[in-house]
């Protein structure tokens, strides 16, 4: 029998890679979205409405599951956003709105999915985090602060699942080419005004980020980091996919806080 897979925020970019690349190799892919009648039913591939942060629709979501297949052998907490503003003009609707996704969304999604991994004593769970999991960058505080909380989420949950034969995984994304930059990306209009104080700053980096995201590479390798966690039992805690993943995540722990830091100013000509 196909293993079950249930994968948040997939109407798009990585996660509607990973849907189609997983149903592709003989999953059973249930793809969460809030957009799910956008999403087009094929072979192993079923659409399901899913928001991250209504719980309401996350437990019908579950519950639709179970009833047709009996089981969710993975989830893959994919659904996310980034918050592009400074600490100091962030608002306090944008600030729960980040974590609400993010990190209250992904505990909700997890929540509802672990009794049934529990029961089974048998499953997966992959949170597809950023290397902004492990360093910080200028006008993305918020973002940085929900992907360190899945992180540690992460370090948490694999000691609470452990005796029920529960896998917890995070793959470290660097940028890639999706349309994160026009529908994932909410900025904050004072941070961005003309008058900003921090509009050098913007100016600077903004394009950097823009690019990196518009001209990079496709999300292919995110999908098959996912599906290599799931097939290999002895899989990393955490996967870093992606240059700036596979560079950065090294050198923080490889160098001190006041090197990286250094490292990190060089790179983006901060």
């Amino acid at each position: 029998m196909s293993k079950v897979v249930l994968i948040t925020g997939a109407s798009s970019g990585m996660g509607k890679r990973t849907s189609e690349f997983l149903a592709k190799n003989g999953y059973m892919v249930y793809a969460g979205s809030r957009k799910a009648e956008s999403l087009e039913a094929k072979e192993n591939l079923k659409p399901v409405y899913l928001d991250v942060t209504d719980s309401e629709s996350i437990q019908e979501a579950v519950e639709t599951i179970i009833k047709n297949e009996g089981k969710i052998d993975v989830l893959v907490n994919n659904a996310g956003y980034g918050l592009l503003s400074t600490v100091e003009d962030g608002t306090d609707e944008e600030m729960f709105d980040q974590f609400n996704v993010n990190v209250f969304g992904l505990l909700k999604v997890t929540r509802a999915v672990l009794p049934h991994m529990r029961e089974a004593k048998s499953g997966v769970i992959i949170d597809i985090s950023s290397f902004l999991g492990k360093m910080g960058l200028p006008l993305l505080a918020h973002y940085n602060a929900s992907k360190y909380a899945v992180e540690g989420i992460v370090d948490s949950l694999r000691f609470e699942t452990l005796p029920y034969n529960v896998r917890v995984h995070s793959v470290q994304a660097g940028l890639f080419s999706t349309n994160f930059v026009k529908e994932g990306l909410v900025a904050n209009a004072k941070t961005t005004a003309e008058d900003s104080p921090y509009k050098n700053l913007v100016a600077h980096f903004v394009p950097i980020v823009a690019a990196a995201i518009n001209e990079g590479p496709e999300p292919q390798p995110i999908a098959d980091a996912v599906k290599m966690i799931i097939e290999n039992d002895d899989a990393d805690i955490f996967v870093p996919v992606g240059v700036e993943a596979e560079t950065f995540v090294p050198l923080r722990k490889e160098l001190s806080d006041k090197a990286f830091e250094q490292k990190v100013k060089e790179t983006f000509g901060i």
